[in-house]
């Protein structure tokens, strides 16, 4: 019984997109090529990976404990085949596919940037980003590495922490002066805030007094799972939001928005890469790494914005 390595690679590649005509998009397949390989698997394995029906197909039981213990075993052959290529002697070109996930919001502002010089330097590197707000899940889905905002809960992901952001409550200059600025935690909870999907109230607003975090009441009409969204409903006059420096701090030296509560310190949240625990380390993984934590080296660069002074 033998096994392909491209039936392998197309059958995760399916597992991942849902449908063949996507998974032969990514692989710069036919459909027909896409079908045949996982038909060729199948009758390799002897087992059904996925039902048919109605040009729909769904992976088998099969299919999803294959996956689980197939696809950390293909990054572990392809890390040990790139590390040995970039050890030959003459060999420092990076090659293979790199796969990064990482927040919408921060990925635009300030990640694409880094990720095109990158790319420019490494021209036969083939990569590929995934910009979304969810936590993606990097073992099942196939990511090289992440960047993530916040505290870090996945403690089987290796990490390096490049900087930190504050958190900046603020509101419009247009809503202040129609319907004032809450003086301490207390007059919060009697203006609307406007919340963050993916974050609970209590969590995003939570603040730091006299050595212990304190959650500040208050009450949401609005929610959006994106903080540019909310940061524009922020400056229509909407509500009050607490948002990464990142996004706000250009805003507040344009005198769009205005740093409200001073003398509350809201929470400060690690910046980090995160990616799965691969030995040896690939090349393109150690390179991207190094070469992200290197830009970030003098801290972040939204945190050079000078606040507007009237």
């Amino acid at each position: 019984m033998r096994y392909s390595l491209d039936e392998m690679e197309t059958f995760l590649t399916v597992m991942e997109l849902g449908t063949v005509t996507a998974a032969s998009d990514r692989l710069n397949l036919s459909k027909s090529v896409v079908s045949k390989r996982i038909s060729d698997f199948e009758t390799t394995l002897g087992a059904a990976l996925f039902r048919r029906n109605a040009g729909r197909i769904t992976p088998t039981e099969a299919a999803l404990r294959l996956a689980e213990r197939l696809r950390p075993a293909l990054t572990e052959l392809s890390a040990a085949a790139e590390s040995a290529a970039w050890g030959m002697d003459g060999v420092s070109v990076l090659r293979g596919r790199l796969t990064i996930s990482a927040p919408m919001s921060f990925g635009t502002i300030y990640l694409s940037p880094l990720i095109a010089e990158f790319a420019a330097l490494h021209p036969e590197l083939e990569i590929r980003l995934d910009y979304d707000d969810r936590a993606r899940d990097l073992l099942s889905e196939g990511f090289d590495v992440a960047l993530r905002v916040g505290e870090l809960r996945d403690t089987a992901l290796k990490a390096r922490k490049l900087c930190e952001d504050q958190q900046i409550p603020c509101a419009s200059p247009d809503y202040i002066a129609t319907h004032g600025a809450p003086r301490d935690l207390q007059e919060l909870s009697q203006h609307p805030v406007i919340s963050y999907s993916h974050r609970s109230d209590t969590r995003l607003w939570e603040f730091h007094c006299n050595g212990r975090a304190v959650s500040a009441p208050v009450k949401s009409r609005l929610s959006m799972n994106n903080g540019e969204a909310i940061r524009d409903f922020v400056i229509a006059g909407l509500g009050l939001g607490m948002l990464p420096g990142f996004i706000v701090s250009p805003e507040i030296a344009k005198g769009r928005l205005v740093r409200i509560l001073p003398g509350y310190a809201p929470r400060r949240v690690p910046i980090s890469l995160v990616w799965p625990p691969v030995e040896p380390m690939p090349a393109k993984l150690r390179a991207f790494i190094d070469f992200i934590a290197a830009a970030l080296h003098d801290g972040p660069p939204w945190a050079l914005c000078p606040e507007r002074e009237d």
